[in-house]
C-alpha cells in the first residue's frame, strides 16, 4: 500500500517557505483526493493571489496554520523494525521537529535561504533518497505469489517419496480404513499447525526464516533458538529421505534391467550422492532457477497422477492379473478394508511413523517467507489449499489401489485356474481365476500390495510416466528441503543466539542466498544418504518435525491467551485451544512413534534452551513470554491484595532514601543484600518545594512475579511520608523506611537541604559486596520492637557473602565501666551544647519566645529527662562496640518523643555510633510482630 502527498501550485503564486504552509484566514485551503491504481493522492489547492498580497499577508502578523507540512502521513515503513529487516528504517519527524517547524519557517521568510534549517534539510534528504532510488538501477530480488511460492511448493513437498513407494504398502498393512485414519490424523496435526502458522504470519510482516522466525518472535530466543537448530536439521534429514527414495527407484530399475553398479545398498549410496550434488548446483544457481525447476516437477506430477487414475479404469490384462492387478472389484475392496499386519513393522503407530513424513511439507512456503511478495496473504492461502488437495489425493490413491490390487500374487502366468479346476485353492484369488495359495503359504509371493513397492507403476496406464512422477515427487521435495534448511539456518545465524555459527549468516546475490549454509546442509544430507535405508530415516524426521509443530502450535496458543495488544492477526479461523491441542497431540505422537528419537529431540532442545537461558542474548522481540510475565504479575498482585497479612509471611519491603542511587552505593548494596530474591526495594529522592508533593517513577520493576532484586527509583518533591503509602502496588509497597546518617548534621541549618552536591560516588565495590568470612554480626537488642532488629540480620546471613557470619545478640547488662560512661556523657553534653536553650540564663518571656522560634533547641527539662536514658544505654555499648570483632552492628533505635528536639535526638544517635570501625545500622520496628516462635 503506497501513499503520496502532492501539492498543486496555480500559476502566479509565490513558493511557500519549506518548513510549513500557511493560508490566509479569508481563503482556506481546499483538499481533493484522487486514486491511481494502488496509490491514493491528496492534493491541496490554494486560491491565486498577487505577489503584493502575499507580501502584505506576511506582514499582517497573523497566526500561522496549526497544521505543518512536516507532519508525515501514515506509512507502513514507519512501523518497521530496522533490526528485524536488516535495513535503515524510515522515521517520522520528532515532536520537537514539528514544534519548531513554524518558527524555522518564519525565520526563513525573514532571512531568506538561511532560515531553511533542519526541517527543509530533512525534506531535501528524503527527496534526494527518492531521486537516487529512482535513478540508480539495482537488481531487484525475485518475489513469488501464493500459487507458485507457497501452494505449488507445499504440494510438491507433501507429495514425496512416501506417496509412490510406501502408500500402497501401508494400505496393505493397515487396510483402507486405518490408512484413512492415519492420513486424517496426520492431516489433523498439519492442519492445526497450518492454522497456527496462518495466525502468526498475519500478525505482522514475516521476514525470512520460516518456522524459526515465527516461533522466536512469538516465544522469544529461549525456545526460538533451539527450534531453529532442530528445524534446520530436520529439513536436511528430509532432503536425505527423498533423495534415498529417488535412489531406491533408480536402483530397482537397474535391477530390472540387470544393470546393477555394485550391490543394492551401495547403489543407493552412489546414486544418492550424485543426485544431491546436482540438486545443490541447482540451488546455488538461485531461487529463480529453483522455482522454474519446481514448476516443471509439478507438471510432471500432474501427468503421472492422470496416468495412474486412467490405469485403474483400463481392464486388466492376464499379465497384470498375474501380479495381482484386477481393476475395480468390490470383493478386493472389502478384503483390503481391514488390516493385515505382517512382519516386525506390522503395527499402527509404525505405519503412522512411516507415513507422517509425507505430510510434513506444509512449511515449505513459510520457510522462504523472505522471497514472497505478500507473506501475510500467501502463507495462509497457499498452505491451506496445498493441504486440502494433497489430502484428497492421498485418500483417493489409497482407496483406489485397495480396490484394484490383491495383497499377494506370484507373478506366474501358470497360476491361472481353468474353468473347471479341481486342485485345492484358498483365498480371494480363487474367485478371480488365479491360485496364489502356494506362494501365500510359503511367503514367497513377489507381487501384490504387501510385497511390492512398485504397485502404482503396475496399475498405471503407462508405467514410465509413474517413474517420472516418482522422480518429480522425490526430487522436488529434496530440492525444496535443500533450499528451506539453509534459509532457516541463515536467519538463526543472523540473530547471533549461538556462538561460532555467524559464518553461515552471510548471503550472496540479489536474493541474499546463503551459499555457505547450502554447503552445510549438503554435508548433513550426504551423511544420512549413506545410511541408505528409507525406513530408518523416516521416524527420525517425524519426531523432529512433530517437535517443530508442537512449538508452533504452542506459540499461537501462548500469544493468544496473553491478550497482548500486539497480538492481532488478520487470520480469524483459529482458536488458542486448537493450538494447545495441536501442541499436546504432537508431543504425544512423538513418544508413541519412536520414543528414543523423541528423547533425543527433547534432549537436544533442552540443552540448547539451557544455553540460551544461561547466555541471555541481547535481543528483544516483544515475545508472548514478556506479555505473559506482565499478566502473571498483574494477576498475582490483584490476588495478593485480598490475602490477609500473617506474621509468618512478613517481608521487609524498603523505601531507601538514596537520592540518585549512584550517590550512595553502600546503602543500596546493604538493602539489596537482604531484599534480593526476597522482597521489594525502592530507591527514592527528596526535593523540597513549598507547594508540590508528587512522585516520579524513573525506573521500572524488573520481575514482579519471581521476587528478584526489585529496584524502583522515585523522585519526591517535598519531605513527607506520604509516598510510603503512595508507592508500590497493592501489597507490594514499602513497609520500611531506610535512610543514611547525615555525618555533618551539626553544620546544617534547620531546613537545609543541599541538592548542589549530588555528585556520583565513584566507589565501585562496597563492604556489602565482598565476602565476610567467619566474622560476627552484633545485634544490640535494647528495646523490643516486634523483632525487626533480629529479622534483618538473619536475612543478611542467608546471603552467600554473609553465610559464614555468626549473629550475636546482646541485651542490657550491669554497669561496669563508670569512667568511660562519664567520658561519653561529657562528649554527649558538649555535642549538644550549641543546641541548648539555657533557660536558666533567660527570663520567662524570652525563654517562651525562644521555644516558639527555635523548636529544635533542647530545654533543661528535656535534657534532664534524656540524661538518665543516655547513661543507661551507653554504659555497656562503649566497651562492646569499641572492642568487638564484628563486621556489622545492629542497634535498636530508641523512639523519640513527640516533642523531642531534632538536635537532641541526633546527638543521641551520634553518641551511640561514633568512632566505630564497621557499618552501624540503627533499626526500629513499629511494635508489631514480624516474626513468631509458634507454628500457627
Amino acid at each position: 500500500m503506497g501513499h503520496r502527498f502532492s501539492r498543486r501550485k496555480p500559476d502566479g503564486t509565490e513558493d511557500l517557505s519549506p518548513g510549513r504552509f500557511s493560508v490566509s484566514e479569508e481563503a482556506p485551503p481546499h483538499y481533493s483526493t484522487y486514486s491511481t491504481g494502488s496509490e491514493t493522492a491528496v492534493s491541496m489547492e490554494t486560491p491565486t493571489r498577487r505577489p503584493s498580497e502575499v507580501v502584505n499577508s506576511r506582514q499582517d502578523n497573523r497566526r500561522p496554520s496549526i497544521y505543518s507540512t512536516m507532519d508525515a502521513m501514515p506509512h507502513l515503513e514507519f512501523y518497521a523494525n530496522a533490526t528485524a529487516t536488516g535495513r535503515i528504517r524510515r522515521s517520522r519527524p520528532s515532536l520537537e521537529t514539528l514544534r519548531k517547524a513554524v518558527d524555522d519557517a518564519e525565520s526563513g521568510s525573514n532571512t531568506g535561504d538561511s532560515g531553511r534549517g533542519s526541517v527543509s534539510a530533512l525534506q531535501e534528504s528524503g527527496n534526494e533518497s527518492k531521486e537516487n532510488g529512482a535513478g540508480g538501477k539495482t537488481a531487484q530480488p525475485v518475489r513469488f505469489g501464493w500459487v507458485t511460492g507457497v501452494m505449488v511448493r507445499c504440494m510438491l513437498n507433501i507429495w514425496g517419496v512416501i506417496l509412490f513407494l510406501r502408500l500402497s504398502w501401508i494400505t496393505s498393512q493397515a487396510g483402507i480404513l486405518l490408512t484413512w485414519l492415519i492420513i486424517l490424523m496426520s492431516v489433523l496435526v498439519t492442519s492445526i499447525t497450518a492454522l497456527s502458522v496462518s495466525a502468526i504470519s498475519t500478525n505482522g510482516r514475516v521476514s525470512s526464516g520460516g518456522a524459526y522466525f515465527m516461533i522466536s518472535r512469538t516465544l522469544g530466543p529461549e525456545l526460538g533458538g533451539p527450534i531453529g537448530v532442530v528445524f534446520s536439521f530436520a529439513n536436511a534429514l528430509a532432503c536425505a529421505l527423498n533423495t534415498v527414495g529417488f535412489s531406491e527407484t533408480v536402483r530397482d530399475l537397474l535391477i530390472e534391467y540387470d544393470s546393477q553398479i555394485v550391490d543394492s545398498i551401495n547403489d543407493v549410496r552412489i546414486i544418492g550422492s550424485i543426485t544431491v550434488t546436482v540438486l545443490l548446483l541447482i540451488s546455488l544457481a538461485g531461487m529463480e532457477w529453483e522455482s522454474k525447476t519446481q514448476i516443471l516437477f509439478f507438471l510432471v506430477l500432474m501427468v503421472s497422477f492422470i496416468n495412474y487414475f486412467v490405469g485403474t479404469l483400463i481392464p486388466a490384462t492376464p499379465q497384470k492379473q498375474s501380479i495381482g492387478v484386477f481393476g475395480y472389484r468390490s470383493e478386493i475392496f472389502l478384503e483390503n478394508l481391514f488390516p493385515d499386519w505382517r512382519g516386525p513393522e506390522g503395527d499402527f503407530f509404525r505405519m503412522f511413523a512411516i507415513f507422517f513424513p509425507s505430510a510434513i511439507g506444509i512449511l515449505a512456503g513459510a520457510n522462504i517467507s523472505g522471497d514472497l511478495k505478500e507473506p501475510e496473504i500467501a502463507i495462509p492461502r497457499g498452505t491451506l489449499m496445498a493441504i486440502f488437495w494433497t489430502t484428497v489425493s492421498y485418500l483417493a490413491i489409497s482407496s483406489t489401489v485397495g480396490a484394484c490390487v490383491l495383497r499377494d500374487a506370484s507373478g506366474n502366468m501358470n497360476d491361472s485356474l481353468p474353468l473347471n479346476f479341481t486342485e485345492a485353492c484358498e483365498g480371494l484369488s480363487c474367485g478371480l481365476g488365479w491360485n496364489f495359495t502356494e506362494c501365500q503359504q510359503s511367503g514367497t509371493c513377489s507381487f501384490g500390495l504387501s510385497n511390492s513397492f512398485q504397485v502404482l507403476i503396475q496399475v498405471s496406464g503407462f508405467g514410465p510416466l509413474i517413474y517420472a512422477g516418482i522422480f518429480a515427487a522425490t526430487l522436488s521435495s529434496a530440492l525444496a528441503f535443500l533450499v528451506s534448511a539453509p534459509k532457516v539456518f541463515q536467519c538463526l545465524c543472523k540473530d547471533n543466539i549461538y556462538p561460532y555459527i555467524g559464518f553461515f549468516a552471510k548471503g550472496y546475490g540479489k536474493n541474499n542466498e546463503p551459499l555457505r549454509a547450502y554447503l552445510l546442509c549438503y554435508i548433513i544430507a550426504m551423511c544420512f544418504i549413506l545410511i541408505a535405508e528409507l525406513n530408518v530415516i523416516a521416524p527420525l524426521i517425524s519426531n523432529f518435525f512433530l517437535c517443530s509443530y508442537a512449538l508452533i502450535n504452542f506459540s499461537c496458543f501462548h500469544a493468544s491467551i496473553t491478550n497482548s495488544p500486539g497480538w492481532r492477526p488478520s487470520f480469524r479461523y483459529f482458536s488458542p485451544w486448537t493450538g494447545l491441542f495441536g501442541a499436546v497431540i504432537s508431543v504425544v505422537l512423538m513418544f508413541l512413534l519412536t520414543w528414543w528419537a523423541a528423547l533425543i529431540a527433547f534432549g537436544l532442545i533442552i540443552f540448547l534452551f539451557g544455553y540460551v537461558v544461561y547466555k541471555k542474548p541481547e535481543v528483544n522481540w516483544g515475545s508472548s513470554v514478556q506479555a505473559s510475565t506482565y499478566n502473571m504479575a498483574l494477576s498475582y498482585s490483584v490476588s495478593l491484595a485480598g490475602v490477609e497479612d500473617h506474621v509468618k509471611n512478613y517481608r521487609p519491603q524498603c523505601l531507601v532514601l538514596t537520592g540518585p542511587p549512584t550517590l550512595r552505593p553502600a546503602l543500596v548494596d546493604f538493602v539489596g543484600s537482604f531484599t534480593k530474591n526476597v522482597s521489594l526495594m525502592i530507591c527514592g529522592d527528596i526535593l523540597m518545594n513549598d507547594c508540590l508533593c508528587f512522585m516520579h517513577k524513573a525506573l521500572v520493576i524488573f520481575d514482579l512475579f519471581f521476587f528478584f532484586f526489585f529496584f524502583f527509583f522515585l523522585l519526591s518533591v517535598c519531605f513527607c511520608f506520604f509516598y510510603l503509602k503512595a508507592s508500590g502496588l497493592g501489597k507490594m509497597k514499602p513497609n520500611i523506611l531506610v535512610m543514611g546518617f547525615k555525618m555533618n548534621w551539626q553544620e546544617s541549618s534547620s531546613k537545609d537541604v543541599d541538592n548542589r552536591k549530588n555528585t556520583v560516588n565513584d566507589q565501585i565495590k562496597t563492604v556489602f559486596q565482598s565476602k565476610q568470612g567467619k566474622k560476627t554480626i552484633d545485634v544490640y537488642w535494647i528495646s523490643d520492637d516486634g523483632g525487626l532488629t533480629l529479622l534483618v540480620p538473619y536475612l543478611l546471613t542467608r546471603r552467600k557473602r554473609w553465610r559464614r557470619s555468626k549473629v550475636r545478640v546482646f541485651i542490657i547488662g550491669e554497669q561496669q565501666t563508670m569512667e568511660n560512661d562519664r567520658k561519653d556523657m561529657r562528649r554527649f553534653e558538649e555535642m549538644l551544647a550549641p543546641f541548648r536553650l539555657n533557660e536558666g540564663q533567660l527570663d520567662e518571656r524570652t525563654a517562651q519566645q525562644q521555644r516558639t522560634e527555635f523548636p529544635w533547641k533542647v530545654t533543661d527539662k528535656e535534657m534532664d529527662a534524656l540524661r538518665l536514658k543516655v547513661s543507661v544505654c551507653v554504659f555497656d555499648l562503649n566497651v562492646q562496640l569499641q572492642y568487638s570483632p564484628a563486621q556489622c552492628f545492629f542497634l535498636a533505635l530508641t523512639v523519640g518523643e513527640e516533642n523531642c528536639p531534632s538536635s537532641l535526638y541526633m546527638s543521641w544517635l551520634d553518641t551511640l555510633s561514633c568512632g566505630l570501625h564497621c557499618p552501624v545500622l540503627l533499626i526500629r520496628g513499629n511494635q508489631q510482630n514480624v516474626m513468631t516462635f509458634y507454628c500457627q
